[in-house]
């Protein structure tokens, strides 16, 4: 998303065609931020980026197997224990009763 302190660079009055970043920044002015990220999907591609890095990081940034049948079972493990390692470390939450 744009920065906070972004300013508008070609206004209403400008004869040229508005600018994407400016169209995004004033619908995040008419709707708030947090809308705009849902209604954009900028918050999904945040959360798929986010889970991106965190497999590159633990597993390295290469697949080590050739062919593509063999890179896409490598990538299946790889995203299985990912999933493992996640579940593991949640916790577990049930309603105190007073």
């Amino acid at each position: 998303p744009p920065r906070t302190d972004a300013i508008i660079w070609q206004h209403g009055n400008c004869k040229a065609p508005p600018h994407p970043r400016d169209e995004n920044l004033r619908r995040i002015r008419k709707v708030g931020r947090k809308k705009w990220k849902r209604s954009s999907g900028y918050h999904r591609r945040s959360l798929s980026e986010t889970t991106m890095s965190r497999l590159k990081v633990i597993f390295g940034g290469k697949l080590r197997r050739r062919r593509f049948d063999n890179q896409a079972v490598e990538l299946f493990v790889q995203c299985a224990i990912l999933n493992r390692m996640i579940q593991n470390g949640k916790p577990e939450s049930y309603k105190v009763e007073f």
